[in-house]
């Protein structure tokens, strides 16, 4: 057992704002005192982990990859419980969690709120017990994919998804609307946002369905645009996060093909709309590779990359980390289940959802063995060469009070007639004083 991470446990949660519906946890409670390995239980414990998957066969693995750690460690571990949060809701609920002294022992961590938690010293630090967990190969560990997640010299969460964003297709669709097959056009070099647009609004008005989704988007989740706005090279604010980009060009002009693709094309839905592709009610969608469980044979579908916008084509991943609370009551127990649940072995296992930050595994081959219902080709074209220097969506140490703010501002950029570059200006006059501190 390694002792630095109960020595690392903290009792103040800091630095995770509030905003809206998240509750502020500076100088909460973490948890029962200052403690020392000799604050865990003796006996066997029972672990909670939060996570946003309802996927029957995800939880299903989760719990085969738990149950058999279980049974490897009977006097230290006598369950492993996965408590599924509501996406839409789930960092609101986890930090109420937190607040209200009901710290799960481990949960997934969005990235754009990985900042906020990893500065909050709401996480310990679990580079020691992978790193000397036999077997583990902490040395596979991408150091591009654990950036995000360190702090010094220390590792507060594992990043156990790294996935890229593609376009799934509804070829019959697509046929059916007599439009050229975003695969042909991305072996031509033809594939962009452009492209992408004509041939949804195209199959939109063939079929009476939605054209092209943004996934989770529902004009609340607007950091998910990041997946159209960087093939325009624009982004939300600085490297630095202390100045608003929203009102430079590329941005100015990325949101407005938006608009436009919404409002004038109608290849997007429009506001109030919901369509779900796996549901056959969309020509195409922006999302991860993780959806692929979602599909059936209903429909003849296909993957491909990203489309290139006026900057050309640029990666986006996803990516979402496991973390060992300060605040639950056996974080040692939790980090070695971490190293358990993460493992070579393992790691192999979830690939068949979520890429793991193993140089190892990110090959074809062994990705397309964990996930059958995906080609080689298509794993190599959208998930291997999608990690090759790919961007994550947007994040900031205080994001949760900025992700609010921009929804509220940019709420005026979803009517027909929208000034665009209006609204982004008042976008940046909110935001400014957060981004200054």
């Amino acid at each position: 057992m390694n002792h630095s991470l109960a020595r690392h446990r903290r009792t103040a949660l800091t630095g995770i704002a509030a905003a809206g519906a998240l509750v502020l946890l500076a100088g909460c409670s973490g948890g029962s005192g200052q403690p020392t390995t000799e604050t865990e239980a003796a006996g066997p414990v029972d672990l909670r982990m939060t996570v946003w998957t309802a996927d029957e066969t995800q939880l299903g693995v989760f719990q085969d990859i738990a149950d058999a750690y279980v049974e490897a460690n009977p006097d230290s571990v006598s369950s492993v419980t996965f408590e599924t949060i509501p996406f839409a809701d789930y960092t609101t609920t986890l930090t109420t969690q937190l607040a209200g002294d009901n710290a799960p022992d481990l949960a997934w961590i969005l990235e754009s709120y990985a900042p906020q938690f990893v500065a909050s010293g709401a996480l310990v630090d679990v580079a020691p017990t992978l790193q000397e967990t036999e077997g583990y190969e902490y040395d596979d560990l991408l150091e591009s994919s654990l950036a995000l997640w360190q702090q010094d010299d220390g590792l507060y969460a594992y990043p156990f998804s790294n996935s890229p964003f593609g376009v799934f297709v509804n070829t019959d669709q697509i046929a059916a609307a007599g439009q050229p097959n975003p695969a042909d056009l991305v072996a031509e070099g033809d594939w962009t946002y452009d492209a992408a647009r004509d041939i949804a609004a195209a199959a939109a008005a063939a079929s009476g369905k939605q054209g092209l989704v943004v996934r989770d988007f529902d004009y609340k989740v607007w950091e998910n645009l990041a997946t159209i706005w960087e093939g325009w090279g624009a982004q939300p604010w600085s490297d630095d996060g202390q100045t608003c980009q929203f009102t430079e060009d590329p941005m100015v002009d990325a949101l407005t093909w938006v608009h436009d693709a919404i409002f004038e094309d109608a290849a997007l839905p429009g506001p109030g709309t919901t369509a779900d592709f796996f549901a056959g009610e969309s020509a195409m969608t922006i999302t991860q590779i993780s959806r692929a469980s979602a599909l059936d044979d209903s429909f003849a579908w296909d993957i491909v990359p990203l489309p290139a916008g006026p900057e050309g084509k640029q990666n986006v991943i996803g990516q979402a980390g496991i973390g060992v609370f300060a605040a639950g009551e056996n974080p040692q127990a939790a980090a070695d289940f971490l190293a358990w649940f993460t493992n070579p072995e393992n790691a192999e296992t979830l690939a068949a959802y979520f890429p793991p930050p193993r140089e190892s595994l990110l090959n074809a081959e062994t990705l397309a063995a964990a996930n059958p219902r995906l080609s080689e080709e298509q794993l190599q074209a959208v998930v291997v060469d999608g990690i090759q220097d790919a961007v994550t969506k947007p994040s900031h140490v205080d994001f949760a009070r900025i992700q609010d703010t921009v929804r509220a501002s940019l709420d005026a950029l979803w009517v027909p007639d929208a000034d665009v570059e209006a609204v982004l200006d008042a976008t940046c006059e909110a935001i400014e004083p957060l981004l200054a501190g």
